[in-house]
């Protein structure tokens, strides 16, 4: 759609993100963020916990095509807005740490979310029962405009799905060389290419830890990042991986970095993708 697309380059939105990234990256790197952006859970959880707010709003909003329904609707309504608190946060985390054109449009999704959370909140204020059902119905309206900015989020910019997913499908199995083992650098990463895909390589002594080298998060250059107590932080989003078996230690990242198994051989630093046999 043409006015998603000049949405996504809007640069004047610019001026609320810029500041408002400021505010939701004050919670600091830790458990609590972890937490809301689903590290243990192995992917985003913002889009599970969006699901009990749009079923409660939804469900209200075919109760109310019948009539003596209104308390129902009302119970219904309330509980989206208590659940809609925890999506809130999840989401506000995961934005705060994407690329400028996502939160481009991140901002707006908010925005209109935000909207719908005060109209189901005036409804639960309104005296009459026409008055609440046409807040409830503007609510409705105006969250599936945000879910439809969630969709183009997740599904056109790839905002929260596993960057690195196709790893495991790019390359063949079996061993490959990668080159020469002793013109590795000891302790420092860098990145070498198998074919498309490119690695990260860290040489320790005789041994090296070998991963994919774009971040699960959001592609960053893990070769570009710092090595810390077992561990690679991307240089972009700060996600941390064990380099031993490329599991998520801190977030934004959800997903594993996909791990390959090293030997060396005729001085030959040969890798292959773990029982690809």
């Amino acid at each position: 759609m043409g006015i998603l697309n000049k949405l996504e380059d809007a640069e004047v939105l610019d001026r609320v993100v810029e500041p408002t990234q400021k505010v939701a990256r004050r919670l600091p790197p830790g458990p609590v963020r972890d937490t809301l952006y689903g590290t243990w859970l192995g992917h985003p959880v913002h889009p599970m916990l969006v699901q009990a707010s749009v079923g409660a709003w939804l469900s209200a909003g075919v109760l109310d095509l019948r009539r003596g329904s209104d308390d129902a609707a009302r119970r219904l309504a309330a509980f989206g807005l208590l659940v809609a608190a925890p999506a809130v946060l999840a989401g506000t985390a995961d934005w705060s740490e994407q690329h400028e054109q996502q939160m481009r449009v991140g901002v707006v999704h908010a925005l209109a979310n935000g909207t719908a959370i005060g109209l189901y909140g005036a409804s639960l204020l309104a005296r009459t029962p026409a008055r609440r059902r046409a807040l409830r119905y503007a609510g409705l309206g105006v969250a599936s405009v945000g879910a439809l900015l969630g969709g183009r989020l997740s599904f056109r910019q790839a905002g929260g799905v596993n960057h690195a997913e196709s790893v495991p499908y790019l390359v063949e199995p079996g061993w490959h060389d990668l080159g020469t083992f002793d013109d590795l650098p000891d302790g420092r990463p860098v990145r070498r290419m198998l074919d498309e895909v490119p690695l990260l390589v860290l040489r320790r002594g005789r041994a090296a830890d070998v991963l994919s080298d774009r971040c699960s998060h959001l592609s960053g250059p893990l070769s570009d990042g710092e090595v810390s107590d077992g561990c690679i932080t991307c240089p972009w989003h700060g996600s941390v991986f064990r380099l031993f078996d490329g599991s998520v230690v801190h977030g934004p990242a959800t997903a594993p970095q996909p791990l390959f198994e090293t030997e060396v051989r005729d001085g030959i630093l040969r890798v292959r993708l773990p029982g690809a046999g």
